[in-house]
């Protein structure tokens, strides 16, 4: 009787530890599933103090170069691409077409010597210099949350206890444009 009631509690203890361990893998996935939310949050809340400071720039360099309302145009666009996105996908890409767009602004700058000189540009560019290095920093932080939970959803046992929750790997990284890798050319 006492080896049956030994037995038992043996058995008991095993199955509450295994209940444990699911319990805390289970919880890891969670938490850095919550992370990558969080995360993306804050690269949202990046691009969008990068939308609010463009409108201020873009006048600044509308009345130095109004000839130039392609550029203008396209980052507007760009703006509102970001205002209209709905999903993770839409986000991303409006993100990568402010991208493009402001390198294209950024050229109008250097055929026109007397806006690099303007106090006020100045301090937009280096307000937009700033954000976009936050932006950058705070997209390199999001594909290190997205790597650590695919890493714990992809990895033995948490992929056990991920499949059995219904958790999949995270496919959203931010990605460089192919026309991103070419190395620019400066002249002088």
């Amino acid at each position: 009787m006492k080896k049956g009631l030994i037995g038992i509690g043996v058995f008991l203890l095993a199955i509450f530890m295994v209940i444990l361990f699911i319990g805390s893998f289970y919880n890891s996935i969670v938490s850095k599933h919550e992370t990558i939310t969080a995360k993306w949050a804050q690269v949202e809340n990046q691009l969008q103090r990068r939308n609010d400071l463009i409108p201020n720039l873009v006048n600044t360099v509308k009345g130095y170069a109004a000839h130039e309302i392609g550029v203008f145009k396209e980052v507007t666009d760009a703006r509102s691409q970001w205002a209209k996105a709905n999903n993770l996908d839409e986000k991303i890409k409006a993100a990568s077409n402010m991208d493009t767009a402001l390198s294209r602004l950024l050229l109008v700058v250097e055929n026109y010597p007397n806006l690099k000189a303007d106090q006020t540009f100045l301090k937009l560019m280096d307000e937009l210099s700033g954000t976009e290095n936050r932006v950058a920093v705070e997209r390199m932080r999001y594909n290190e949350a997205v790597r650590d939970y695919n890493i714990a959803v992809r990895t033995f046992p948490g992929n056990m206890i991920a499949n059995m929750f219904g958790y999949k790997a995270a496919t959203e990284y931010f990605k460089a444009e192919e026309k991103a890798k070419a190395v620019p050319e400066v002249k002088f």
